[in-house]
């Protein structure tokens, strides 16, 4: 692609797709700067008693705020700390346990480096990323971790684009790698991220079902008339069948009902045992909301009672009941 300055001839469009391809170039070309140094650094931080300090300056700083963020969320604690403020108070931010690290393309930041001084001070592990291997960060740090790129995505060269986005993606490999090495699960994630489209991805089945009174449910010995009652109370069209030890035996629907209304010409009385389907579709309450969704949509149901290992009902989850939190 042309390597000209906009203004020079060239569309918005073919700018953008300039901009993209020197980016998607640069992290492509972080893979041959993965060594043991990166191993280094991921055993480092998981070896941390305290918090990860993340820190940089300017472009660098906004990118290591993300990296925090990140790592916060992935099990990994971690916080920003702006070195400028760093130095005017904020320096006791930094406790013993802790790991720093410090994000500067440069790796001559003056602002990073006065901060660098005091961290070395207080002999606290320090890991850099830099662009420069030489650099005055690159040499103060324990673990130097490299992002050399061949230009920035600017046509002046000037502005941190190319240099901001191979930051962000070494972060984010830093924080998946710490992720997989601490066997963070789906289950912690959830506890992470209450909030937002995200924990309703992960809410568990046994958040939102119902039980209780609100559970339909009759004995194996009931009718079909007081099945049919059971269903209108609790209004989720479908009412279990369970013998005495809760311990679901099938289950009777609306649309059950209505064929057998349609073969049979006075069902009321039956045994619901006699009418019911004895392979009813179930789920464990703590599988996550989304699989249930999954469930429901490949076998074209509205419904799933939730039981344990022994088959005892504890629930119903109602896709109304997914409609309710927008999980879809």
């Amino acid at each position: 692609m042309s390597s000209g300055p906009i203004g020079k001839g060239r569309s918005p469009r073919e700018v953008a797709k300039w901009v993209i391809d020197i980016e998607a170039q640069a992290v492509h070309g972080l893979l041959a700067q993965l060594d043991e140094r990166f191993d280094r650094a991921v055993e480092l931080l998981q070896q941390c008693r305290g918090r990860v300090i993340c820190t940089g300056m300017g472009k660098s700083g906004l990118i290591m705020k993300k990296v925090a963020a990140t790592m916060s969320s992935t099990g990994t604690p971690a916080l920003f700390l702006h070195p400028a403020e760093a130095v005017h108070g904020d320096l006791g931010m930094i406790t013993e346990g802790d790991v720093v690290l410090a994000a500067s393309y440069s790796g001559t930041t003056e602002e990073l480096m006065r901060l660098v001084e005091m961290v070395k001070r207080l002999a606290t592990p320090l890991i850099a990323i830099t662009g420069k291997e030489g650099s005055p960060l690159a040499r103060h740090a324990d673990v130097h971790l490299p992002v050399a790129i061949d230009q920035e995505a600017c046509p002046l060269n000037l502005a941190p684009t190319a240099s901001t986005t191979v930051t962000l993606a070494l972060g984010d490999a830093l924080a998946m790698a710490l992720l997989e090495s601490r066997g963070f699960t789906h289950e912690d994630f959830a506890q992470f991220h209450p909030g937002g489209q995200l924990g309703k991805k992960l809410r568990k089945v046994g958040q939102l079902m119902h039980r209780g009174d609100d559970l339909p449910w009759v004995r194996e010995d009931a009718t079909v008339r007081q099945a049919i009652s059971e269903i209108s109370r609790k209004g989720l069209g479908v009412t279990a069948v369970c013998d005495a030890d809760m311990r679901l035996l099938g289950c009777l629907t609306d649309g059950d009902l209505r064929r057998l209304l349609d073969r049979v010409d006075d069902p009321l009385e039956d045994p619901v045992q006699q009418r019911m389907h004895s392979s009813p579709q179930t789920i464990s309450a703590d599988v996550l909301a989304s699989v249930a969704l999954q469930q429901m949509e490949e076998k074209r149901i509205t419904s799933l009672f939730v039981c344990d290992r022994e088959k005892t009902l504890e629930g119903l989850l109602h896709l109304h009941d997914l409609w309710r939190i927008e999980l879809f």
